[in-house]
């Protein structure tokens, strides 16, 4: 398939005036776990143009039930292995690698060129520090943020939200692994799929 091919296939579902504005878009997703790893491939289907994936980890056997990972990547970073499987699927997305843990200091500089970041981090100081840094040291990027997908609880719980006007959030705000047993792949992946949808709609100017 050519990228042209590619192009006429996604705007005929998207609309071709939708669809330019996702191959220009430029996103950035920080953490590539059940939540990061789901919203690249997702936006990576959906024609967005850029992405950059960040993740010092690599894939564990524990990672299989919710991430976007197969038992051959085990022990090779995220970042390499996910952008194989993107690769695979949308072959024209421009990916940039970062195999490194983020903080305060080289945030700012890895995520300058991206007007959009997705925090999927899973410690809560990790989420804060992202938010946080983003939101003060990035003035024109905004952020769209999780809480909230532990437990075999209804997935009706997990909704978007517009926090502030730089910031969205996503998830039931509630359950976490330290107060509801269980992680599963089926809830994890609907907050991811909210996560994905409002990149989506910001790039399409919905909101």
């Amino acid at each position: 398939m050519t990228r042209d091919e590619l192009h006429q296939a996604l705007a005929a579902k998207h609309g071709e005036a939708v669809q330019a504005r996702f191959e220009a878009g430029a996103v950035a997703v920080c953490g590539l776990g059940g939540l990061g790893s789901n919203v690249a491939m997702l936006l990576a289907r959906a024609g967005v143009g850029r992405l950059c994936l960040i993740d010092f980890d690599r894939v564990e056997p524990t990672n299989l039930n919710r991430q976007h990972y197969f038992p051959d990547q085990i022990g090779r970073p995220k970042a390499e292995a996910l952008a194989e499987s993107i690769r695979r699927a949308a072959p024209f997305c421009d990916i940039i690698l970062h195999t490194v843990k983020l903080d305060p200091e080289n945030a700012p500089a890895l995520l300058a060129d991206f007007p959009i970041v997705c925090e999927c981090f899973d410690r809560a100081d990790q989420k804060a520090m992202l938010v946080e840094t983003v939101l003060a040291q990035l003035p024109g990027a905004r952020v769209v943020a999780a809480s909230g997908m532990a437990g075999l609880g209804t997935a009706n719980t997990i909704q978007s939200r517009r926090v502030s006007r730089r910031l969205y959030l996503c998830g039931d705000g509630v359950t976490d692994t330290d107060t509801t047993p269980g992680l599963y792949g089926t809830r994890v992946a609907v907050c991811a799929a909210h996560q994905a949808h409002t990149v989506l709609q910001l790039l399409a100017g919905e909101i």
